[in-house]
């Protein structure tokens, strides 16, 4: 039969040992009221039943957050093709070799083209506007342009031959000269569209003033007959002085003299 440390003898028991660190120890424990350090066996405490909620399962560890990997670019021949011929999507096709050189050099040529034109347009454009700027005679050969016929109404009527103007402008006053030789038909159109007629001309004079006639270098010392109209037209509208060498009935020549006062203005109509 056996028998507990308790309930054996006095005798029986074993003596306990103290090593010197207890031995040291239990003077002090004593003189401040703590109980000596035991050395019986110590057996753990069940818990609770309400604490067991199952058995111990281990927590899965922290998912490892990593950052996307970057997406690789497209390559002919990768997987990324093989896919795609496999779903039955075609790769883009590649321009034949005639295509590309025949479209790529029209794209380089063709507004290199245009800038060449344009800037060669231009310059010319200058030089004509330089030469109508220089000059000091009438310039023959050339009709004034529609915006000048419609600024200085002076409306040149279709077949006119020997046409030749000259313009000059000052900080006041800008003139422009003309003369044609036209027909008898021609010569009523415009004086019509003029805003005058024949039988208003005066005979035997000139409208046209010497200061006039020397800046244009006309002379009307000719044998005639003359017949000429100035007129003064208020507002905005320019002053026409004209003159006409009736020498040849069927094929006068008109000299004009239009002016405009830029103190009053004027308009292209």
């Amino acid at each position: 039969m056996t028998t507990t440390p308790e309930e054996r003898s006095p005798e029986q028991r074993t003596p306990e040992v103290h090593t010197p660190e207890q031995r040291t120890a239990e003077p002090f424990l004593a003189d401040h009221g703590a109980a000596p350090r035991t050395t019986e066996p110590r057996t753990a405490e069940p818990l609770p039943a309400d604490q067991v909620a199952g058995p111990l399962v281990a927590e899965p560890p922290a998912a490892d957050v990593r950052a996307p990997a970057p997406r690789r670019p497209f390559r002919a021949g990768s997987a990324a093709v093989a896919g795609l011929l496999t779903a039955g999507a075609r790769p883009p096709r590649e321009l034949p070799r005639w295509v590309r050189w025949t479209v790529l050099p029209l794209l380089v040529l063709v507004p290199l083209g245009y800038v060449i034109i344009s800037a060669q347009q231009s310059r010319e454009s200058g030089e004509s506007k330089q030469q109508e700027a220089a000059a000091r005679h009438l310039t023959f050969g050339y009709y004034p342009s529609s915006l000048q016929q419609r600024i200085y109404q002076v409306p040149i009527p279709y077949g006119a031959a020997h046409v030749g103007y000259l313009e000059t402008n000052s900080w006041s006053t800008s003139v422009l000269y003309v003369q044609f030789t036209t027909t008898a038909g021609g010569l009523d159109t415009f004086l019509a569209k003029a805003g005058t007629s024949r039988a208003a001309l005066r005979s035997g004079s000139s409208e046209i003033g010497s200061a006039q006639a020397r800046a244009a270098s006309w002379s009307f010392a000719g044998p005639g007959p003359w017949a000429g109209i100035s007129m003064h037209k208020n507002g905005d509208k320019p002053d026409h002085a004209i003159s006409v060498d009736l020498h040849d009935p069927d094929a006068p020549t008109v000299y004009v003299v239009s002016t405009v006062n830029f103190r009053y203005g004027f308009r292209d109509s």
